[in-house]
C-alpha cells in the first residue's frame, strides 16, 4: 500500500517545497486557482514515471530533478527575463550551456545529464502498468505533435490564455499545465512556408502602401559602413534613484548623442537574445515571436544587407569575440552574405574582463585588420558585435570601479562601472574612425537593456518599470525596448532619427548610400505616420506626435487594426524569405567584383522543378517607378 501511495506522497512533498522556494526566493507564486489542475496533471505524470521505474530511489531522484527544472527553472527564468520556459528554449539550450561559467555550467549540465542517464538506467517494462503508462505517453505525444489544437482548445477554454503575458499564464496555470499547454501550442502555431498565392497577396499589400517618389534617383555612392552592436548598452541615468557619482556615461558620448536629439533604437529583446537584434539590423525584418531567429528560422540564403553590399563590391566582415558557433552565427552569417567572420580565435586576447574581451582592444584589432581595405579604397561593411558589457558585468584588473550608487541591487552599480569604460572606449573608436574614414557611415546602438536584478529590481527601485510586464504602462514598454543610437553620415554628421525600430536600420543605411534597387527591406517600410515595434504577443506603435499606442488584444482601434494587418503581411513575407521558397525574393542587378570583373548576382531566380512560371520570384520595381498595382 505504501509503495502505491509513494508517488502521491512524493509529489505533494516536492510540490510544496518547490512552491515555497519559487515564492519566497524568486517571488514567483503560482496562484491557488491553478494549483488543483496543475497538481493533478503532475500526479498523473508521476505515476507514469513510477510505473516505468525499476528502483524507487531512482524514481524519487528523477522526480525531484524533473520537478526542479519545471518549477525552479521556470521561476529563475521569470525572475531574470520576465517570462517562463517555452518550447523554443530547447533550441537555445546549446547556447545557454556555452555561455554559462563555473558552478552555473556544472549545475545545468549535471542536472540535464542526470535526468537523461537516470531515465535510461531506471527504465522498466516488467509490469502491466508500465505498458499502460507507455501507451498513454505515446498517445499524448502523437496528439501534441499531430493534433495539438485539440489540447490547446481544451486547456484554453478551461484555464484561459493571454497572448502577450506569459508570466500571468504560468502563474494561473502552474508549471506542468503551462508546459503541456504551450508545448501543444508550439506545434499548433509553428511557422510553415507559405504558398505562393498567400505570399503574392501579402507582398502586394506591403508594396502598395509605399509612398510614390517623384524625385530623380541619385547614383549609388559606395562608402564604408561601420556598424557596431553594443552589448547591453543603455543610459544608466534613467535610474534617477541610483544617485550615481560620477555620471557613468562619457561626457563626449552624451554630447554626441545630444546632437541626435537623443535618438533611440527599439530592439526586439530585453536582457538577452542578442541574435534577434542582429537579425533585425542586418536583414530588415522584425522579430515577432519569443525565439532566436538565428537558430531555426533562417534556413535560406537571403539578400540581407551584407549580401546586397557584397554584390556591389563591398568586403563584408563580421567581428565578434565569442566562440563562433554561438547562436548558430557561422551558418547564419554565411547565409546573409558575410564573406569573413572573425571570432574569438581570430583575436589576441590581450585585454580581458574575465571571458569578455574589452571593447578597446576589439576596436583596435578590427581597425588593424581592415586598414588595408581602407587604404585601398575598397568599400567595407565593418560589422562589430561587442561582448564586454555582458551580465554579470565583470571588470578586469586594469579597470577599477569608478562609479558608486545608493542602490542595494548589485547589478545597478556593477553595470554603471561597465558603462563608464564602455562609453569612453566607444568614443575613442568613433573619434579614430572619423579621422581615418571621414566619409564613412558609422552606426552604433545598444542591442538590449541590461539585466539589473531579479524581477526588474534595479528598474523598479527607480520607478521606471514595474516588477511584472503585465503591469507595464505604455511609457514602460517604450523604455523596456529603447537603447541609445548614433548614426553618423560621414561629413554630414550625426542624424536625428527619433525612435527607430532596429529592423528599419538597414533600409536607412542603403538610403544613405543612394541604393535605389529593389530589396527585401522595401517590404518593411513603416506605415504612414507610425513606427511599429512588435513584441511576442503584442506590439506598440510610436505615433507621429511621439505618443505610444499599445496593441495587446482585440478589439483594436483603427491604428492598431492597420498595424496588425501590416504585421501579418510582413510575417508572411518573412516566412517566405527565410524558411520558405522565396517567391517574394527580388531580383538584383549583377554588380562588379573589386577587380572589375563581372560578378555573379547574389540573388538568383528561384527554380523549382515542376513549378514552371509560377515558381519565378516576384520582381520589385525601383521606388521611383512603383505604382498602386504592386507586383506583377
Amino acid at each position: 500500500m505504501l509503495k502505491k501511495s509513494l508517488p502521491l506522497i512524493s509529489t505533494a512533498l516536492l510540490y510544496s517545497v518547490y512552491y515555497l522556494i519559487s515564492t519566497y526566493r524568486f517571488n514567483v507564486q503560482i496562484l491557488s486557482v491553478g494549483i488543483p489542475l496543475d497538481f493533478l496533471v503532475l500526479l498523473i505524470f508521476s505515476y507514469m514515471l513510477y510505473a516505468l521505474s525499476k528502483r524507487l530511489w531512482v524514481f524519487l531522484l528523477l522526480q525531484a530533478l524533473i520537478m526542479g527544472v519545471l518549477y525552479i527553472g521556470n521561476a529563475i527564468k521569470i525572475s531574470f527575463f520576465g517570462g517562463p520556459i517555452i518550447p523554443n528554449d530547447v533550441y537555445a539550450l546549446r547556447s545557454l550551456l556555452l555561455i554559462l561559467e563555473g558552478w552555473r555550467f556544472f549545475a545545468a549540465a549535471i542536472t540535464l545529464a542526470a535526468i537523461a542517464s537516470l531515465l535510461v538506467f531506471n527504465f522498466s517494462m516488467r509490469h502491466w502498468s508500465a505498458y499502460l503508462a507507455s501507451t498513454v505517453a505515446i498517445l499524448l505525444g502523437i496528439t501534441v505533435v499531430y493534433k495539438p489544437q485539440s489540447i490547446v482548445t481544451l486547456l484554453d477554454n478551461y484555464t484561459g490564455n493571454s497572448v502577450w503575458d506569459q508570466r500571468s499564464n504560468y502563474l494561473w496555470h502552474g508549471a506542468t499545465v503551462y508546459s503541456l499547454q504551450e508545448g501543444a501550442r508550439y506545434f499548433a502555431m509553428a511557422d510553415v512556408p507559405p504558398d505562393q498565392d498567400i505570399v503574392q497577396v501579402a507582398a502586394e499589400n506591403l508594396l502598395n502602401r509605399l509612398p510614390k517618389s517623384t524625385e530623380p534617383a541619385k547614383p549609388f555612392t559606395p562608402r564604408n559602413v561601420h556598424l557596431v552592436l553594443l552589448e547591453s548598452f543603455w543610459d544608466p541615468n534613467e535610474l534617477k534613484k541610483a544617485n550615481y557619482k560620477p555620471n557613468p556615461l562619457s561626457p563626449e558620448f552624451r554630447k554626441l548623442w545630444k546632437s541626435t536629439d537623443y535618438s533611440h533604437a527599439m530592439p526586439p529583446v530585453f536582457g538577452g537574445y542578442t541574435a534577434n537584434s542582429e537579425f533585425e539590423v542586418l536583414c530588415g525584418f522584425p522579430v515577432v515571436k519569443d525565439n532566436v531567429k538565428f537558430e531555426r528560422q533562417l534556413l535560406n540564403s537571403v539578400p540581407c544587407l551584407p549580401h546586397i553590399l557584397a554584390d556591389k563590391g563591398y568586403r563584408t566582415i563580421a567581428s565578434h569575440p565569442n566562440i563562433p558557433v554561438f547562436w548558430n552565427r557561422v551558418n547564419v552569417y554565411r547565409n546573409i552574405g558575410f564573406q569573413t567572420y572573425w571570432s574569438i580565435k581570430d583575436f589576441v586576447q590581450d585585454d580581458m574582463n574575465r571571458e569578455f574581451m574589452a571593447d578597446s582592444t576589439l576596436y583596435r584589432q578590427v581597425t588593424e585588420k581592415i586598414s588595408g581595405s581602407l587604404a585601398n579604397k575598397q568599400p567595407v561593411l565593418d560589422y562589430i558585435v561587442t561582448y564586454f558589457g555582458h551580465w554579470n558585468y565583470p571588470l578586469g584588473a586594469n579597470r577599477p570601479s569608478k562609479v558608486k550608487s545608493s542602490s542595494k541591487v548589485e547589478e545597478v552599480t556593477s553595470y554603471a562601472n561597465t558603462m563608464y569604460y564602455k562609453s569612453r572606449e566607444l568614443m575613442a573608436f568613433i573619434d579614430d574612425m572619423r579621422k581615418r574614414d571621414p566619409d564613412g557611415i558609422i552606426a552604433v546602438f545598444g542591442d538590449h537593456l541590461p539585466f539589473l536584478g531579479e524581477n526588474f529590481a534595479g528598474y523598479v527601485d527607480s520607478g521606471v518599470l514595474a516588477s511584472q510586464r503585465g503591469e507595464f504602462t505604455p511609457a514602460m514598454f517604450r523604455l523596456y525596448l529603447s537603447t541609445p543610437i548614433i548614426i553618423i553620415d560621414g561629413q554630414r554628421g550625426p542624424l536625428k532619427v527619433g525612435s527607430i525600430p532596429l529592423y528599419q536600420m538597414p533600409k536607412l543605411i542603403l538610403n544613405l548610400l543612394n541604393f535605389n534597387e529593389p530589396t527585401i527591406m522595401d517590404y518593411t517600410a513603416a506605415p504612414p505616420d507610425v513606427r511599429v515595434r512588435p513584441l511576442p504577443g503584442l506590439h506598440f506603435n510610436v505615433l507621429k506626435d511621439n505618443k505610444i499606442e499599445l496593441c495587446k488584444e482585440p478589439p483594436y482601434d483603427k491604428t492598431c487594426q492597420q498595424s496588425t494587418r501590416w504585421l501579418n503581411d510582413v510575417n508572411v513575407v518573412s516566412n517566405d524569405l527565410f524558411i520558405g521558397r522565396q517567391f517574394s525574393r527580388p531580383k538584383q542587378v549583377t554588380g562588379n567584383s573589386p577587380d572589375g570583373l563581372p560578378q555573379q548576382p547574389i540573388v538568383t531566380p528561384l527554380v523549382t522543378p515542376g513549378v514552371g512560371e509560377l515558381g519565378e520570384p516576384l520582381t520589385l520595381p525601383p521606388p521611383s517607378a512603383r505604382t498602386s498595382t504592386g507586383l506583377k
